[in-house]
């Protein structure tokens, strides 16, 4: 199917690994000039190089650090506005209510909570203002089914799943779309580093990783893919489906009725 993406400008925060790298990599199959934004130049030069491998389009980079009103100031000053938006940058820290200290709390508002509302602060008033443009918002679970073990996280996606729905009850009267998606745990590198050392603790053998991936606590027995997230992304900010707006989907393999995820 062909999502009418091609030459559509994307703009992608956090776009130099896991979900915002293989979100690039599929915008840029559907022939999408993609931009890249990240904290390291290094980083950037990886993704910029695989995507282009992989796909014959060279995306653009952006060093930035999206965690300060400056940042992301500086940002939309550097770039035009895009097309299509999508808000990825961000990690807040687990942990209970007694574990986090007020700093923590700050500091993964800051960039994720903090820094999409600023963005579309920033990027909604022109796409506005020229009747047309996507913003795909990159949420979590963690802000439907919430745990006390990720408290912060869960207070944090649940205000951006609110932010997004509200901001999408406005945006269709200028031809603006504005859309969430919450993915449940993904097998990103961070997942796979994770099992990796812990495969070296256990088993002394940092090879033997996936064996200790749990196939009864995810649905289908595994973790989703990178790919298969962006993939996702691609067809939701498609004009092939210009009519769903102001939405979140849920993208969890339906483990939030069973406890899976």
């Amino acid at each position: 199917m062909n999502l009418h993406l091609n030459d559509k400008n994307v703009l992608i925060t956090g776009g130099s690994k896991g979900i915002g790298l293989a979100t690039g990599t599929a915008f840029a199959a559907e022939g999408a000039h993609v931009t890249l934004v990240a904290r390291t130049a290094e980083a950037l030069a990886s993704a910029r190089d695989a995507i282009a491998t992989k796909t014959g389009h060279t995306p653009k980079t952006v060093v930035a650090d999206l965690g300060s009103d400056r940042g992301r100031e500086t940002l939309h000053e550097q770039v035009e506005t895009p097309d299509i938006l999508v808000n990825n940058a961000g990690a807040i820290k687990a942990g209970g209510l007694s574990d986090l200290t007020m700093d923590d709390w700050r500091e993964g508002w800051e960039l994720k909570v903090f820094g999409y509302i600023h963005l579309c602060q920033l990027f909604y008033p022109d796409m506005a203002a020229r009747e047309h443009g996507v913003i795909l918002n990159i949420i979590g679970m963690g802000g439907r089914a919430v745990r006390p073990a990720y408290i912060c996280g869960a207070a944090g996606n649940a205000a951006l799943i609110g932010f997004t729905q509200a901001l999408g009850a406005e945006a269709h009267a200028s031809g603006v779309r504005v859309l969430g998606l919450n993915p449940s745990p993904t097998l990103t590198d961070r997942m796979s580093a994770f099992f990796k050392g812990k495969a070296k603790a256990e088993l002394g053998d940092e090879t033997r990783w996936e064996e200790l991936i749990d196939p009864a606590k995810f649905p289908f027995g595994r973790p989703k893919t990178p790919q298969e997230v962006a993939d996702f992304c691609a067809m939701m900010a498609s004009p092939r489906v210009a009519y769903l707006n102001g939405t979140v989907v849920d993208m969890d393999g339906g483990g939030q009725w069973t406890g899976r995820i």
